[in-house]
């Protein structure tokens, strides 16, 4: 009887300690690396202050969506102040204590909200966290009645697993508006993510204004046909509207504006040797073989390139000049992926520059190509990203590598002392089926459900101490060859972005992919406030 009740007992105990734990659950992704929650809950209400310690631009932007946010969908507006009285107050602060640059440490009490941080960047961390915990009506762009707005006591001290955590869009198959590219860039920050990789050129598109070739605009940004239905269809079908856009400098610098108010840092990529047909369409003269060339929206590997020929360095550097005074980022992606070489093989300029500069192929004469754009690069400032086939023939000094055909090329720059992103096409490619075929929209082919992203570690367990740390983070990768509306770049995107960004962010041992899907359905509520068109696929079963 004495060994029953014993059993009963500590049966007991582990419901009570399960009950309590579930009820301790603080439901946020990305999840943090240390939470403890406490009895009590702190409301806000039109007497709540922000009361910013430190008070500067950066400081106010940190704040300043949360506040928003209050004002449209509560009526409360927050008074801002650097010296607050009242009895409910959110204090700011920065702190040396805080050893992580974007880490943040939040303390949450029935009147008092302490925010401290070591940059604005993690105040605007801990105001996304306050965000996700308050009711979903936070997130509607119209007032709610009868909404208790409150969020329970705790503490928690968080800070990312790397520092680089992004999402690519490619606007260059289907153009995306100004006002999306801000709606993606919110999406991302929501996140904690910290990176917007904003991929402008390619064959079906240049969307990039650089004033000093008017013709990239004029010609290369547009097209007068476009792929039906898959690539591998037989017989091809077109729609033949005329099709394309770009943006303008002054559209590029409110968007990078926009961005940095939500520490976002815009990578952009203006893609070279390969994927080059739309700028050949403009300049001919660019190409080995001399054209014509026509702007066509289907998809695949072309076989012109960028010629290595004098005058297309000087076009590039022109280019790139323009590009560079424009992004403040430290990077810029010049591509370097999937440029076959067999126009350069044929080439009598090519030819002699592989023998003047004592090359051995056209992998070193791509190599070649990518080493004096990121020589050029330097002068003005910026380091060069490329995609992993800019090993082929040997890296460039100072590059950085996304390693997209899989983890092998980051491994191998790793080795190298290279830094690395990690991007693998089988992990994080959001453009991959996230269903059952037969039950999802078009898509370029792949498999990549939800628990598949969820489970990928962007540092592989082979590499060495020294060696991982060049690994600066993941990006997932949103590539629109049949993605032409915006709610399907969202239902493509999300919530695999989220699978993404708490990956990016969170410790290994914090993971768990069933608690990710409890907090993930928790968060969908938020997602229906912001009018996000995300994907069900994963609740239908993988």
């Amino acid at each position: 009887m004495k060994k029953i009740t014993a059993i009963l007992a500590a049966l007991l105990f582990t419901l009570n300690m399960m009950a309590s734990e579930k009820k301790a659950r603080v439901d946020l992704i990305p999840v943090p690396v240390h939470c403890k929650v406490e009895k009590g809950t702190f409301t806000f209400s039109p007497k709540t202050e922000i009361c910013l310690t430190t008070d500067n631009p950066e400081m106010r932007n940190a704040i300043a969506i949360l506040s928003e946010r209050f004002e449209r969908s509560a009526g409360i507006q927050l008074n801002v102040t650097s010296n607050a009285k009242g009895a409910q107050v959110i204090v700011c602060s920065l702190s040396p204590a805080i050893t992580h640059k974007e880490g943040y440490k939040l303390n949450v009490t029935p009147h008092r909200i302490e925010v401290a941080a070591a940059t604005p960047a993690g105040i605007f961390y801990a105001m996304q966290s306050l965000r996700q915990l308050l009711p979903a009506a936070i997130d509607k762009d119209s007032l709610s009645s009868g909404v208790k707005w409150s969020v329970p006591c705790m503490e928690i001290e968080d800070y990312p697993r790397y520092p680089y955590r992004g999402l690519m869009l490619d606007v260059c198959r289907h153009f995306f508006p100004v006002s999306f590219v801000k709606k993606y860039i919110d999406y991302l920050a929501y996140h904690k993510m910290n990176r917007f990789h904003w991929h402008l050129t390619d064959d079906q598109g240049w969307r990039i204004e650089i004033k000093k070739y008017p013709k990239l605009t004029a010609v290369s940004a547009f097209r007068d046909r476009t792929l039906i239905g898959h690539y591998s269809d037989k017989p091809r079908r077109w729609d033949m509207t005329h099709y394309g856009g770009y943006y303008t400098q002054e559209e590029i610098r409110d968007v990078i504006a926009y961005a940095q108010k939500r520490f976002v840092t815009i990578i952009p990529e203006i893609e070279m040797p390969g994927h080059a047909e739309a700028a050949l369409a403009a300049y001919p003269n660019l190409s080995c073989s001399g054209g014509p060339f026509e702007l066509v929206g289907d998809w695949g590997i072309r076989k012109d390139i960028y010629c290595s020929r004098e005058e297309t360095f000087l076009f590039l550097q022109d280019v790139l000049s323009e590009v560079a005074d424009l992004f403040p980022a430290p990077y810029i992606h010049i591509g370097g992926d999937e440029a076959p070489k067999l126009r350069w093989l044929r080439c009598f300029a090519c030819q002699e520059r592989i023998k003047k500069e004592g090359l051995k192929d056209g992998h070193e004469l791509q190599s070649y190509f990518i080493r004096r754009m990121e020589d050029f690069l330097q002068t003005k400032g910026k380091r060069i990203i490329g995609w992993d086939e800019i090993l082929e023939g040997g890296l460039a000094p100072n590059a950085t590598v996304m390693s997209w055909r899989g983890t092998d090329g980051g491994i191998a720059a790793a080795r190298q002392h290279h830094d690395v992103i990690m991007t693998p096409l089988q992990s994080v490619y959001l453009d991959h089926y996230q269903g059952k075929q037969a039950d999802e929209p078009l898509a370029i082919g792949g498999f990549t459900p939800l628990s598949k992203t969820y489970d990928f570690d962007p540092t592989p367990a082979s590499l060495k101490p020294d060696e991982a740390a060049h690994i600066l983070g993941v990006q997932g990768n949103l590539w629109t060859e049949y993605i032409a509306t915006e709610a399907y770049a969202e239902y493509m995107a999300f919530p695999r972005a989220a699978a993404i960004a708490e990956t990016a962010w969170s410790s290994q041992v914090n993971k768990d992919y069933n608690a990710f899907l409890n907090r993930l359905n928790l968060l969908l509520p938020h997602y229906d406030a912001m009018g996000l068109r995300y994907s069900r696929s994963f609740q239908k079963g993988e």
